[in-house]
């Protein structure tokens, strides 16, 4: 075989290679008519020797427009014959990749001056791998100032031909300045101070849309770390003389209009990606696991914060959805769920009113169509996507009966459509478990569990780390992903920080010893293998990763935190509860090398702001320890309120192997318990009051 042609292996489609892959994404294109490569040495040494530029196509599986692109193009004989003839083509999955699809997003951005996303088209140079052009989503005829898909091939190839020395001269220079993106750190010590704390708070005031909540216009993102950086900073002002109430209502007025609008299932819970107009009314329709769990401790802890039975309703739906449709029997969470569904996209989610009303009895229906603004103009296509146009308060209001019967009948309708909804084709969901995202959902569920005390969250926390230690964690070495029954690729930075933050929010919901264990290798794995002992921070590769052109680092946040935040605090965390100086000064050189970016874009960094505040103000650490029964009064007092700086584990009497700094605190005596509450290297002396610990706490004050 010759894969210059796109030939077929023993009668198979030119994708054939892709058929065995353990991503969906890829499957999905194994029957293209493209002779596609999956990313490694083969299709790498075959542009090398055939001395062809490299297509490379990024997407994931439930993109909508990474479907669009491969029906219109990847599917079409005419146009894969010139990308077969001309090109090495590349196609990868960025959830299994995020190395290669963050180096080159940055390197499209830098090609064209404009957003990146997905599908990402880069062309490499074959030896460097150097990227010389690229965008995202070409149509296959000119439209919308894009140019046709086959007009760029063909003149990509043209420029490749006839102009070599332009070509590396461009790729080169795009690859010289990607290093040079990343921070550097001072050129001296610099003290590190709270002034971006409120740098931020000011630049997120400025884009607040005061009227529909969130950051800006359409699209509208939810900007979790955005959100929860702002219910941290009211927290941190509320015992002070002026608590930062406005701060409070950004966070909460955004995730209202979320949970109020069509970025929310109102049905079977979870959140969509994004919302495709300012009112958080049309969503784009794909489900991520990540998104999610972002969203999930959010609600869980505005519950926490307010009271307010709407949030902790949210928290349940969401909890409930991932129970549902994203845990799998074993354990670990699947990735995602499709945009696209019966031939479209977000089709499995619109109603009609006749189909709404031949799911409910009449009176439902009636009240069915009030409640989720069946009432009023079709918003999507002809359908409604649902959205809650009146709270049941002002449901009640309207037709004059009780708020607990009108909550009780939408419960009822919501039941009989979900159920009617399940009768349909479902999206897609893709099967793969990532490592890094699993313990997103962990840490949520974790929160959720204590936060609004769902003990069934708990249970799935649990049972997912379960997961992930068994299958993910092989011969002393964390891999990133999990499909088809196996595990592959090393896991990367994000990975591990995120997987040490879960077990250390799975340890104050349980205490287990060999989490602990756990939790100590993964750190001193971060160090031994990602940390850049010459400048500070961490590496989002390991020395074995075949990343090119260089071993990137990232401290801004995009759809996930930053690796290099989350490590800095959870090493932070860790390091105060063993008093382990090793991952305290890890912490503090990942903060000092984020420094100038902190200053320059504070905004953009709001998870090292969280780790920035945790070192100027170091978290408070409660140790609870004694029988179940004892402890209960002192636990309901040390997580009674909304405390992002406070960790509270409970620790029973028999617990060994436990290091020097939590060994010693133990009860006074048999069916006793007691607390012990430490700020940085100090703590009080065992407590067993619950209302002399609720003194101690320096978070204690309610708030709401």
């Amino acid at each position: 075989m010759t894969a210059s042609r796109g030939d077929v292996h023993d009668g198979a489609p030119a994708g054939w290679r892709l058929a065995a892959a353990g991503s969906l994404y890829l499957r999905q294109h194994a029957d293209n008519p493209v002779d596609w490569y999956p990313w490694g040495e083969e299709a790498l040494e075959t542009a090398r020797r055939l001395d062809r530029p490299i297509l490379l196509s990024i997407g994931y599986s439930a993109c909508h427009w990474c479907h669009v692109m491969a029906e219109e193009s990847f599917a079409d004989a005419d146009t894969a014959a010139l990308m077969n003839r001309e090109f090495i083509n590349i196609k990868v999955d960025r959830e299994e990749r995020p190395d290669l699809d963050r180096l080159y997003q940055a390197a499209q951005q830098l090609i064209t001056r404009q957003g990146g996303g997905w599908p990402l088209t880069m062309f490499l140079t074959p030896g460097e791998l150097t990227p010389f052009y690229g965008g995202t989503y070409f149509p296959p005829v000119a439209r919308g100032g894009l140019p046709a898909f086959r007009e760029v091939l063909a003149g990509i190839a043209a420029f490749y031909r006839e102009r070599p020395g332009e070509v590396r001269d461009q790729g080169r220079a795009v690859a010289d300045i990607l290093p040079r993106l990343e921070p550097e750190g001072p050129s001296e010590p610099m003290p590190l101070a709270a002034s971006p704390l409120e740098a931020a708070r000011q630049a997120m005031a400025e884009g607040f849309d005061a009227e529909h909540g969130g950051f800006g216009e359409a699209p509208k993102f939810p900007h979790a770390t955005s959100l929860n950086r702002l219910l941290r900073h009211w927290r941190a002002s509320a015992a002070g003389e002026t608590p930062d109430v406005q701060a409070l209502f950004m966070a909460s007025l955004s995730l209202g209009r979320m949970a109020e609008g069509g970025l929310f299932d109102q049905l079977g819970g979870g959140f969509f990606r994004y919302a495709t107009d300012q009112h958080w009314q049309i969503p784009h329709f794909e489900k991520m696991l990540c998104d999610n769990a972002q969203l999930l401790g959010l609600y869980a802890d505005l519950w926490r914060a307010s009271g307010d039975e709407r949030w902790r309703t949210v928290t349940a739906s969401v909890v409930d959805w991932v129970r549902r449709e994203m845990q799998m029997p074993e354990g670990g969470y699947c990735s995602a769920l499709d945009a696209d569904s019966e031939g479209g996209e977000g089709r499995y989610y619109l109603w009609t009113r006749e189909q709404l009303a031949a799911a409910l009895e009449p009176a439902q229906a009636r009240l069915a169509q009030t409640a989720w603004g069946l009432d009023r103009p079709a918003n999507l296509d002809g359908r409604w996507h649902l959205v809650q146009a009146l709270a049941p308060e002002e449901l009640a209001a309207q037709l004059g009966q009780p708020v607990s019967r009108v909550r009780r009948e939408l419960g009822r309708a919501r039941g009989d459509l979900l159920a009617a909804r399940q009768e349909r084709s479902p999206p897609a969901r893709d099967g793969k478990v990532l490592t890094g995202w699993n313990a997103l959902m962990i840490t949520a569920m974790a929160r959720a569990a204590r936060a609004a005390a769902l003990p069934e969250a708990g249970d799935s926390a649990a049972s997912a780390m379960n997961f992930l230690r068994q299958h993910l964690w092989r011969d002393g070495r964390l891999h990133a992903t999990w499909a088809e029954g196996r595990a592959y690729t090393a896991a990367w930075l994000d990975d591990h920080a995120c997987l040490l933050e879960a077990a250390l929010a799975l340890l104050e919901l349980r205490w287990d010893g060999e989490l602990l264990d756990f939790a100590m290798t993964l750190a001193d794995t971060m160090l031994a293998r990602f940390e850049d002992t010459a400048r500070g921070g961490f590496f989002f590769t390991a020395p074995e990763h075949d990343t090119p052109l260089h071993r990137p680092r990232q401290f801004a946040d995009e759809a996930t935190p930053s690796g290099n935040a989350v490590a800095a605090i959870a090493l932070n965390r860790l390091g105060l509860l063993l008093g382990e100086p090793r991952y305290l000064q890890a912490a503090e050189r990942t903060l000092r090398v984020a420094w100038p970016a902190l200053l320059d874009f504070p905004q953009a960094h709001c998870r090292m702001l969280d780790a920035l505040e945790e070192w100027l103000d170091p978290p408070e650490i409660v140790i609870l320890r004694g029988e179940d029964t004892a402890v209960g009064a002192l636990l309901e007092v040390a997580t009674a309120v909304y405390a992002p700086r406070r960790l509270v584990f409970t620790l029973p009497p028999e617990a060994g192997n436990l290091p020097a700094s939590l060994a010693r605190k133990c009860p006074r005596g048999e069916g006793e318990a007691v607390a012990y509450v430490c700020l940085g290297t100090r703590c009080t002396a065992a407590i067993d009051d619950p209302a002399a610990l609720a003194a101690a706490l320096s978070e204690s004050a309610p708030t709401g």
